[in-house]
C-alpha cells in the first residue's frame, strides 16, 4: 500500500509533467517548483535532494563541459561553416540533407553518449535551416530521434542499454551480434517514414546555391588547437574507462572546457566570463530537478511497486512478459527518463526470474559473473529496447530531448511539448512495433 509520501511524491511528478503539456510555465520552473514542493513537504529532505543531484554528477558534469566547449569555439564560425557546407553537400536538397543528418549522426551515437552527440552537432542545425529556408525545429527533433535510435547499435550506446547489459553480464561482442540488428531496424523505421513525417523539408528545394551566404572561419590557428582538443576529449570518451586508471567521460569533458576556456582567454577570442554566462543553465537546473523528483519516486517505493505489479501479472510467460515489456517500458520511459527506470528495474526483473523458477537465486549476488538462463533473456533485450526507443515518445523522454530544447532557445525558438509530442507519438509506436517483430522473431519463436 502506497503511503501518503509516495502519492504525493507521485501526484508531484504528474502535475509536473502537466504543467510540460499544457506549457502553462516555463518547463524549468514547473520542475523547479516540484521539486522544493517535495522539499517543503519533508517527502525527501534537502540532503537528500542534494545526494539525487549528487548522484547524477556524471551526467551534469559531462553536459557542463560540453556546453562549454561548444560556446568556446562559437567566435570562430565553425558551426557556420560546417552547415554552409552541409547544405552544398546535399545540393539544396531537402530530402538529402534529411538523409545527410541521419547518416552523420548514427555512427557518432552507436560510441558516444546520445546526448553529448546532441551537443556537439545540434549547433550545425539552426544556420543549416537559416540557408535552405526551413524552420530548424523538426531538424533538431529528427536529430534527436536518430541519436536516442543510434544507442541501440552497441552496448555502450546509451546508458540503459549498458546498465542492462553489464547487469547480465553481456560482452560488447555478444550484444553486436544479436541485439545490434535491432537498433539498425530502429533507425531504418525513421529513415522509412522521412518523406511523410517531415513533407515540407523532405520535398524542398534550394535552386540557386550561389546565393549561399559562405561564412569565414575565425581565428583559424586557433581553430586547428581547438581541434586537437576536442579530438582528445572524444578519444577519450571512447577509451577513458578502459584504461588502467579509469577517467570518466565527465572528467574528460570538464578537462576538456578547462582547456577550451585558456585557449579563449589566451587567444584573446572571448572572455571567460562570456562563456561562462552563455552556458545553457536552464537546462543543467531542469535536469536537477528531475534526479530530485525521480528520486523521491525511487524513495517512496513509486517505481517498485509499478514494477512490482507487472511481476505479478507476468507468471511464467516469458513471450508475453517480453513483449509487455518493450510496451510497458517504452511508455514509462516517455516521461520518466530511462536510467532510473532500469537501475530499479534490473533487480526487479532478476528476482521475479528467481521467483517463478527461470533462474537460479546466485544471479541476485551483486558478484554474479555466470550466464543467465537463455530462456529469460528476452525480458531483458525487451527492457532495454523498450527503454531507449520510449525515450522518442515525449520531451522529457531522454536528456538528448532537452539538450535539444535548450539549442532551441537559445536561437529564439521552442520546442514545445505538444510539437515534440506531434512527431514523437507515431516515431515511439513504429519504433516499438519493429522491435517487438525483432524480438519475437529473433528470440521468442523456436
Amino acid at each position: 500500500m502506497l503511503t501518503w509520501q509516495a502519492i504525493a511524491s507521485l501526484a508531484t511528478f504528474i502535475g509536473v509533467i502537466f504543467l510540460l503539456i499544457t506549457e502553462w510555465i516555463h518547463f524549468v520552473v514547473a520542475a523547479f517548483l516540484g521539486a522544493l514542493l517535495l522539499i517543503i513537504t519533508n517527502v525527501i529532505t534537502m540532503p537528500e535532494a542534494i545526494g539525487y543531484i549528487g548522484k547524477s554528477h556524471g551526467t551534469l558534469g559531462l553536459f557542463f563541459g560540453v556546453m562549454v566547449m561548444v560556446r568556446a569555439f562559437e567566435p570562430t564560425k565553425v558551426f557556420e561553416y560546417l552547415a554552409t557546407q552541409m547544405v552544398i553537400l546535399a545540393k539544396g536538397r531537402g530530402d538529402r540533407l534529411l538523409l545527410g543528418i541521419v547518416a552523420i549522426t548514427t555512427p557518432i551515437c552507436a560510441v558516444l553518449p546520445n546526448a553529448t552527440t546532441v551537443m556537439l552537432l545540434a549547433p550545425l542545425i539552426p544556420p543549416m535551416a537559416q540557408e535552405i529556408g526551413v524552420d530548424f525545429v523538426p531538424l533538431l527533433i529528427l536529430m534527436v530521434f536518430v541519436a536516442n535510435s543510434s544507442g541501440l547499435l552497441t552496448i555502450v550506446g546509451d546508458p540503459a542499454t549498458y546498465i542492462v547489459g553489464d547487469a547480465i553480464n553481456m560482452s560488447f561482442v555478444d550484444y553486436l551480434m544479436k541485439l545490434s540488428l535491432g537498433g539498425a531496424i530502429a533507425v531504418g523505421v525513421i529513415v522509412a517514414i522521412l518523406p511523410f513525417l517531415f513533407r515540407k523539408i523532405w520535398n524542398k528545394k534550394l535552386e540557386n546555391l550561389e546565393r549561399l551566404p559562405h561564412p569565414k572561419i575565425n581565428h583559424p590557428r586557433t581553430l586547428i588547437i581547438g581541434a586537437i582538443i576536442t579530438a582528445f576529449v572524444l578519444t577519450f570518451f571512447v577509451i577513458g574507462e578502459t584504461l588502467p586508471v579509469p577517467v570518466s567521460p565527465a572528467t574528460v569533458a570538464l578537462l576538456g572546457a578547462a582547456l577550451a576556456l585558456m585557449l579563449a582567454h589566451h587567444s584573446k577570442m572571448d572572455t571567460v566570463p562570456h562563456i561562462l554566462r552563455d552556458v545553457d543553465w536552464s537546462t543543467l537546473i531542469f535536469f536537477m530537478c528531475i534526479f530530485v523528483l525521480i528520486g523521491s519516486l525511487e524513495k517512496t517505493g513509486v517505481i517498485a511497486s509499478m514494477s512490482g505489479v507487472l511481476a505479478i501479472v507476468l507468471g511464467k510467460n516469458i513471450a508475453l512478459g517480453s513483449i509487455s515489456l518493450i510496451f510497458f517500458v517504452g511508455l514509462i520511459s516517455s516521461v520518466v527518463p530511462n536510467i532510473p527506470l532500469v537501475v530499479a528495474m534490473v533487480p526487479l526483473l532478476k528476482q521475479y526470474v528467481v521467483n517463478v523458477g527461470l533462474a537460479s537465486p546466485e544471479v541476485l549476488a551483486t558478484d554474479f559473473a555466470g550466464q543467465f538462463p537463455n530462456v529469460v533473456l528476452p525480458l531483458f533485450y525487451a527492457m532495454m529496447y523498450g527503454a531507449t526507443l520510449g525515450g522518442n515518445g515525449t520531451l522529457v523522454g531522454a536528456s538528448s530531448n532537452i539538450v535539444a530544447a535548450g539549442v532551441a532557445e537559445q536561437h529564439g525558438k521552442r520546442i514545445s511539448f505538444k510539437v515534440f509530442l506531434r512527431y514523437g507519438i507515431p516515431v515511439m509506436i513504429l519504433q516499438l512495433i519493429a522491435a517487438t517483430i525483432y524480438v519475437t522473431l529473433r528470440f521468442l519463436i523456436v
